[in-house]
């Protein structure tokens, strides 16, 4: 496991945005952690996190030519993230949609730079993928190219099938997903940590009995 995926990881447990106990899922299911990154909400956290994004991003060495966030959370992560990417050589333009069209003024969903190009949209997390069915459409809708999907965590997790929602959008879309760290760096952060071992057998089982 690369350092910056553990430092990332470390990160979230600091910010309690990674907590360990029993957290009820939309699935029902009954899961060991919970990945909020509604709680990275302020200025330090979010500075951080971009950093870890620009980083995950760049070792991808993925082709893209701008940034597109999904309403809402994509939007300060689209922000945050092409301002840490800028600051590591890599000025690319960014742009978000609003949830209802505007009827004044310049009009229309989308805000920011022209949507032209290949187009990386940044997201926090794949859930049931209605967020990137969304950004692909509108992005499609310009006559740019989707180039992939950056998340913060992939669960690793089984969807409603034998996928998971990340392989499921994959799939679909052709899409390369590159998360900044995963339920298997997870585990790995566990079996390394003596202070979070008391965890490790829960998340372990609980990754035999729903990932992927």
């Amino acid at each position: 496991m690369s350092d910056f995926r553990q430092d990332f990881l470390q990160f979230s447990l600091d910010q309690q945005v990674l907590k360990f106990g029993e957290f009820v899922t939309k699935a029902g299911r009954v899961s060991p952690y919970f990945f909020n990154a509604g709680l990275f909400n302020n200025g330090q956290s979010i500075l951080q996190l971009a950093r870890f994004y620009a980083q995950s991003i760049l070792d991808s060495r993925i082709e893209f030519d701008m940034l597109f966030g999904p309403a809402y959370k994509g939007i300060i992560l689209a922000a945050a993230t092409a301002m840490m990417l800028a600051e590591k050589g890599c000025n690319v333009p960014f742009a978000y949609n609003r949830k209802e069209a505007k009827d004044h003024g310049e009009g229309g969903t989308l805000v920011g730079a022209p949507v032209k190009g290949r187009v990386l949209i940044i997201d926090d997390v794949i859930s049931a993928g209605t967020s990137v069915r969304e950004s692909v459409r509108l992005i499609q809708a310009e006559g740019a190219t989707p180039a992939g999907v950056a998340i913060a965590l992939d669960r690793m997790e089984k969807g409603t099938g034998a996928l998971s929602a990340v392989q499921e959008v994959e799939q679909q879309y052709g899409l390369p997903v590159i998360a900044i760290a995963t339920l298997k760096d997870l585990l790995s952060l566990l079996a390394n940590d003596s202070r979070l071992a008391s965890h490790q057998l829960a998340v372990q089982h609980y990754r035999q009995e729903y990932g992927i």
